[in-house]
Protein backbone atom coordinates (compact mmCIF):
# COMPACT_ATOMS: atom_id res chain seq x y z
CA UNK A 1 0.00 0.00 0.00
CA UNK A 2 2.63 2.34 0.56
CA UNK A 3 4.41 1.15 -2.12
CA UNK A 4 2.09 1.84 -4.40
CA UNK A 5 1.33 5.51 -2.55
CA UNK A 6 5.57 6.36 -3.13
CA UNK A 7 5.19 5.07 -6.92
CA UNK A 8 2.19 7.43 -7.74
CA UNK A 9 3.70 10.06 -6.16
CA UNK A 10 6.83 9.45 -7.98
CA UNK A 11 5.26 9.56 -11.25
CA UNK A 12 3.10 12.58 -10.61
CA UNK A 13 6.40 14.36 -9.68
CA UNK A 14 7.93 13.41 -12.74
CA UNK A 15 5.03 14.66 -14.69
CA UNK A 16 5.14 17.97 -12.98
CA UNK A 17 8.94 18.42 -14.40
CA UNK A 18 8.47 17.00 -17.65
CA UNK A 19 5.93 19.60 -17.83
CA UNK A 20 7.95 22.30 -16.33
CA UNK A 21 10.42 21.82 -18.56
CA UNK A 22 8.45 21.83 -21.73
CA UNK A 23 7.00 25.04 -20.94
CA UNK A 24 10.59 26.62 -19.80
CA UNK A 25 11.57 25.68 -23.91
CA UNK A 26 8.38 26.96 -25.12
CA UNK A 27 9.69 30.28 -23.47
CA UNK A 28 12.64 29.56 -25.65
CA UNK A 29 10.94 29.24 -28.95
CA UNK A 30 8.41 32.09 -27.81
CA UNK A 31 11.47 34.59 -27.85
CA UNK A 32 13.01 33.55 -31.12
CA UNK A 33 16.18 31.48 -30.06
CA UNK A 34 14.94 27.98 -31.34
CA UNK A 35 17.57 27.61 -33.69
CA UNK A 36 20.02 29.55 -31.18
CA UNK A 37 23.09 27.52 -30.37
CA UNK A 38 22.52 26.05 -26.77
CA UNK A 39 25.59 27.76 -25.26
CA UNK A 40 24.15 31.08 -26.36
CA UNK A 41 20.78 30.69 -24.69
CA UNK A 42 22.35 29.39 -21.49
CA UNK A 43 24.92 32.70 -21.56
CA UNK A 44 21.65 34.87 -22.50
CA UNK A 45 20.36 33.18 -19.28
CA UNK A 46 22.62 33.49 -16.83
CA UNK A 47 23.37 37.42 -18.03
CA UNK A 48 19.54 37.75 -17.42
CA UNK A 49 19.83 36.35 -14.32
CA UNK A 50 22.60 38.27 -13.04
CA UNK A 51 20.86 41.01 -13.91
CA UNK A 52 17.55 40.55 -11.73
CA UNK A 53 19.00 41.67 -8.61
CA UNK A 54 18.76 45.07 -10.21
CA UNK A 55 14.75 45.94 -9.35
CA UNK A 56 14.84 48.69 -12.41
CA UNK A 57 16.09 46.32 -14.83
CA UNK A 58 13.95 42.98 -13.64
CA UNK A 59 10.72 45.50 -13.81
CA UNK A 60 12.22 46.49 -17.94
CA UNK A 61 12.63 42.43 -18.61
CA UNK A 62 8.87 41.43 -16.93
CA UNK A 63 7.78 44.35 -19.16
CA UNK A 64 9.14 43.07 -22.45
CA UNK A 65 7.90 39.23 -21.49
CA UNK A 66 4.84 40.62 -20.40
CA UNK A 67 3.74 42.92 -23.60
CA UNK A 68 4.84 39.35 -25.29
CA UNK A 69 2.10 37.62 -23.26
CA UNK A 70 -0.20 40.12 -23.87
CA UNK A 71 0.39 40.59 -27.98
CA UNK A 72 -0.05 36.73 -27.80
CA UNK A 73 -3.15 37.01 -26.50
CA UNK A 74 -5.03 39.43 -28.20
CA UNK A 75 -3.58 37.56 -31.27
CA UNK A 76 -5.13 34.43 -29.85
CA UNK A 77 -8.65 36.17 -29.23
CA UNK A 78 -8.57 38.28 -32.59
CA UNK A 79 -8.20 34.35 -34.39
CA UNK A 80 -11.01 33.04 -31.93
CA UNK A 81 -12.93 35.40 -33.22
CA UNK A 82 -12.44 35.45 -37.00
CA UNK A 83 -12.64 31.33 -36.66
CA UNK A 84 -8.62 31.78 -37.85
CA UNK A 85 -7.24 29.24 -35.93
CA UNK A 86 -3.64 29.94 -38.01
CA UNK A 87 -1.68 32.99 -36.66
CA UNK A 88 1.09 32.04 -38.59
CA UNK A 89 4.55 31.46 -38.14
CA UNK A 90 5.21 34.06 -35.37
CA UNK A 91 8.44 33.44 -33.10
CA UNK A 92 6.87 36.22 -30.39
CA UNK A 93 9.73 38.01 -30.15
CA UNK A 94 10.22 41.58 -30.52
CA UNK A 95 10.69 42.83 -34.00
CA UNK A 96 9.21 39.58 -35.22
Amino acid sequence: MHERRYRASQTEARKKDAREKIQLGGLVVKAGLRSADRAVILGALIDAAARLSDATERARLAAIGKAIFDNDSEETDAADRTGDDDVGSRSGAPGD
